[in-house]
């Protein structure tokens, strides 16, 4: 059987032998007589030979073009990692302690470098940043904090509960001073044995989550210098630093005032890594220096100019962007100078003024009233204002002043749209009948101090930052009308202490809501402030940069920064998903 497979199958072989001899044989004659022997009548064919050639590469050259023209359907050019971004910002650098900053320079290098317990996030409220949660007690005077898991400073050390508290015990120190030091006066600090850490208040304070919006400082690096020595420790020059950035190398310019301080990009950062590698702080003295860094396109952007400053950016790389901020500019009377002290005075002015004249020299801002934003509180109602009447005006003013003329010391700060503002106030004064002497002084410590702390005006044309939430404890409660506080009408009533505290202290935002709408009853009758407008910040940049979102909500103008892991400067191209 075996046999007989053998041999069919050695008979098969033999004969697909044979067939593929005889196959291979023909095919050579099938070439040699079909391709071979027919180049001869090539010539005779020769135009169609063309033709043909010329239409197969052209639908070759057809395909590789359509290719590339249509290559934009499914391609795009996306922000994606790497590069330098570089802000030019106004103000020297003494300190890079987050806690001694109080330079727009220095503000904006502790916001880059250093992370905050809580934080203003892009919806303009306050959120948490170090910490995972902060959570008050029933009636608002405990506040429990929890950090988050795995926070690291720039050099690897842990952050702890330890360094939260070493921070807000310098801050209440005394011998520290610090700009944080009024948000934590009498709070007691301590550590539980769930590793929270409990602020323990003197008094209840709904809006004490915003008082935890305080740069943390490394006490592994810092807890052997004295308090008062903080300034001169080497950490002011070289910090370890826990945000978004870590500080790596300054460089002096060719003016010993202007600087670049570089920074890198923090691995560490609790939102993650961010897409830019880099971050330069330019800092320069003046506006105008600023103004030429932008038209030679030494910086990528600022946000120290005004919109006035518009037809002086002659660069065509440049574009700006206007964002609300939760200020507000208001005419402050001195309630304690000899010509502004009678609430019939102040009643006057604002009855004999054209506020919309005085508001038309700031162009591109929200027309403000009162010192509470809608943004922050939803109230029922609001004061109704008295109609504008000049010539009552001037019969009051007449009355108070019969035999002479009234003398303001009228003064302001040359920032945004105030000194402009201040002209037309003062025509609108003089009109009223007044000799008005105004001054206009830059805005930095000498001013603070001289000048604001002595109330050295009769009328301070001046804008406040009114936070997240509406507080009006610093501008009008009776212990801030002092040379540290900030009551700048130096403004004194009793029961409106009493609805400040009792605003402050509940919970229940329908009844502070009540509170607040009282409080602004008081104001309009006694008249302390006459409301202008809430001013804008108008950001440069480079069209060609994603900078903050157009959806990020500022209170103030360094919350730009809330969303900085999405900023960006480099492109890449990327396919489409489908």
């Amino acid at each position: 059987m075996k046999s007989s497979i053998r041999k069919r199958g050695q008979r098969f072989i033999r004969k697909f032998s044979r067939a593929s001899v005889k196959a291979g044989e023909e095919g050579k004659e099938h070439i040699k007589e079909n391709l071979f022997m027919r180049f001869s009548h090539i010539a005779n064919v020769r135009l169609l030979v063309v033709e043909w050639c010329l239409l197969v590469g052209a639908l070759i050259l057809f395909a590789i073009t359509q290719a590339f023209w249509f290559s934009g359907s499914y391609a795009v050019n996306v922000f994606s990692e790497g590069g330098t971004y570089t802000e030019a910002t106004l103000g020297g650098v003494k300190s890079l302690n987050p806690l001694f900053a109080t330079t727009n320079s220095e503000k904006v290098l502790s916001k880059l470098m250093f992370a905050t317990l809580s934080t203003v996030d892009y919806s303009g409220h306050a959120g948490i940043g170090l910490a995972k949660s902060i959570r008050p007690n029933d009636d608002g005077t405990v506040w429990t904090v929890k950090l988050r898991d795995g926070l690291k400073w720039s050099d690897g050390v842990p952050i702890t509960n330890e360094d939260v508290i070493y921070t807000a015990n310098l801050i209440k120190n005394p011998l520290v001073n610090t700009i944080y030091s009024s948000n934590l006066t009498k709070v007691k600090i301590e550590e539980n044995e769930d590793k929270t850490i409990t602020f323990t208040l003197p008094s209840a304070y709904a809006d004490f989550m915003t008082a935890l919006n305080f740069p943390i400082v490394p006490k592994h690096v810092l807890e052997n210098t004295d308090p008062q020595n903080l300034v001169e420790n080497n950490f002011s020059n070289a910090p370890v630093t826990s945000g978004a950035f870590s500080f790596n190398a300054v460089q002096t310019t060719n003016s010993t005032e202007e600087k670049v301080y570089y920074l890198s990009a923090n691995p560490d950062y609790y939102k993650g890594k961010v897409l830019l590698n880099s971050f330069g702080i330019h800092t320069y003295e003046t506006k105008d220096d600023i103004i030429k860094a932008i038209n030679n396109g030494s910086v990528t952007a600022t946000a120290e100019l005004s919109g006035r400053e518009t037809y002086q950016i002659n660069s065509g790389s440049f574009i700006a962007k206007n964002s609300s901020l939760n200020y507000g500019a208001f005419i402050f009377f001195n309630t304690t100078s000899e010509v502004t002290k009678k609430a019939a005075m102040r009643a006057a002015i604002r009855q004999g003024i054209n506020i919309d004249k005085i508001r038309a020299a700031a162009p591109d801002t929200t027309p403000l009233d009162y010192p509470v934003l809608k943004s922050q509180i939803k109230l029922s109602k609001y004061p109704e204002l008295p109609e504008r009447d000049v010539e009552a005006a001037k019969t009051t003013i007449k009355e108070l002043y019969p035999d002479t003329k009234p003398e303001i010391n009228l003064t302001t700060v040359n920032s945004g749209y105030l000194p402009q503002v201040a002209e037309v106030l003062k025509e609108e004064l003089e009109k009223l009948g007044f000799e008005v002497y105004l001054n206009t002084y830059d805005e930095n410590q000498e001013f603070i101090g001289e000048i604001v702390a002595k109330r050295s005006y009769d009328i301070l044309l001046y804008d406040i930052e009114l936070g997240t939430d509406p507080d009006l404890l610093p501008y009008f409660h009776s212990s801030q009308a002092s040379n540290s506080g900030l009551n700048l009408s130096n403004y004194r009533n009793a029961i409106v202490d009493d609805l400040i505290l009792g605003a402050r202290d509940t919970l229940d935002r329908d009844l502070r809501a009540r509170k607040y709408e009282t409080i602004l009853e008081y104001l309009s009758n006694s008249v302390p402030i006459i409301g202008l407008y809430q001013p804008n910040l108008t950001y440069y940049y480079n069209k060609n940069v994603r900078t903050f979102g157009n959806n990020v909500r500022l209170v103030t103008a360094i919350d730009r920064f809330s969303d900085i892991n999405m900023w960006a400067v480099s492109k890449s191209t990327k396919n489409k998903t489908p």
